[in-house]
């Protein structure tokens, strides 16, 4: 990074308790182009300053709330202000803060589903134009080697057009009601003040319609869903199943569950097209499955020198030799390096590597959000497919 420094971050949420929060902080430290200066990290204020102790932090850069953060940073001179902060709070707080850190001139790193609402979604999006400021969504799982491996090989034509994706998300920690039991995760999860409009959909649900956007390049068109609430009591939807339709004519179907029993997070997608197929697991990201009409099963491994040789991003994204797994927190740091180098670009006035901008943007936003906007309209609709908008 030709900056000549590391970038300083802030942090809003990610408090005592918080897993994503922490996995945030990991991950953006691990290539040490980026150091964590200080935030806002619970709506407590004593919370946040036991996590601001934890972290070892300059106690004048820990704040009660994200007002008084923004406030006091600009008072500072620009040599010594956040470069960027990342929001770590609930989806109902992602963009009010958002919004009020992009016209602070703060670029953004953001947890999903980016808002609540569509309305919400656009209005980020024109603000990030208006701006010109970085904008990064935390869909973490395109940060993985054999994604972009994946993603390169169909983008080369390699397995011909695309027909056919079936991609999915089970998890089953939500098979009980965990909410009621004081779970803080659960509860503002299942929680429509929260959370939006859909709980499975937003939470997971979102992760499997980018997955294969991302690697197919196509757009979702139309949706035939159906959201079910299967724990009794509960708020919001814990499982989603879903017919696909792509704009190039190709045909899906994406599930995901959170009352799926025994699974973890097994997100996983299959690509097939007029000449091969292809298969991805998340929890075993290091192998790439490519399958040929007229030959053995292909196991591509992360790490070897022919997946950099086929893919440039994949090489890029890589780390550790052959052998030596790489998996969750490593693809979320490729997020956050991508990050770092284009906003050091835009500090810099300089047009960052085509390369490093290989990560979600606003626009993938909303694209969940209208995802899910769909979503949620065609589980109420007697029609059988729902347009999504574009």
């Amino acid at each position: 990074m030709a900056l000549g420094r590391r970038l300083r971050m802030g942090m809003v949420g990610g408090g005592p308790g918080a897993f994503i929060g922490e996995v945030h902080r990991k991950a953006a430290r691990m290539d040490g182009l980026i150091e964590l200066v200080g935030g806002a990290f619970s709506s407590d204020p004593e919370r946040s300053k036991a996590m601001a102790k934890e972290l070892c932090l300059d106690p004048s850069r820990v704040y009660k709330d994200y007002k008084e953060m923004i406030a006091k940073e600009r008072q500072l001179p620009p040599g010594d202000r956040f470069d960027f902060v990342t929001i770590c709070t609930p989806n109902h707080l992602h963009f009010p803060i958002a919004s009020e850190l992009l016209k602070a001139g703060l670029h953004v790193m953001c947890e999903k589903p980016m808002t609540m609402d569509v309305k919400e979604a656009k209005q980020l999006q024109r603000l990030v134009k208006k701006t010109g400021l970085v904008f990064g969504l935390m869909h973490n799982y395109t940060g993985y080697p054999m994604v972009k491996l994946a993603r390169d090989m169909v983008r080369a034509g390699e397995l011909g057009k695309i027909r056919k994706i079936v991609v999915q998300y089970p998890q089953g920690w939500l098979a009980s009601a965990l909410e009621k039991t004081g779970n803080k995760q659960a509860g503002w999860r299942t929680d429509p003040r929260q959370s939006g409009a859909s709980g499975c959909g937003g939470d997971i649900g979102t992760h499997a319609e980018n997955l294969a956007e991302y690697i197919t390049g196509l757009r979702m068109t139309h949706i035939c869903a159906d959201l079910t609430t299967f724990v009794p009591g509960r708020k919001l939807d814990d499982d989603c199943n879903c017919l696909v339709r792509f704009d190039n004519g190709a045909r899906g179907v994406l599930h995901a569950s959170q009352v799926s029993i025994g699974e973890e997070n097994n997100l996983a997608i299959w690509v097939y097209g007029e000449k091969g197929g292809l298969e991805w697991h998340q929890e075993h990201p290091n192998y790439l499955y490519v399958k040929r009409p007229d030959g053995p099963l292909e196991v591509w491994r992360r790490g070897n020198p022919y997946v950099a040789a086929k893919s440039q991003a994949a090489g890029r994204a890589t780390r550790l030799p052959f052998g030596h797994p790489e998996a969750f927190i490593e693809a979320m740091a490729n997020i956050y390096s991508n990050f770092a180098h284009t906003v050091a670009a835009a500090i810099e006035g300089t047009e960052p590597d085509e390369l490093a901008k290989d990560f979600p943007t606003v626009d993938d936003g909303v694209r969940g959000m209208l995802f899910l906007e769909a979503l949620v309209a065609s589980t109420k609709a007697n029609q059988k497919w729902t347009k999504i908008r574009q």
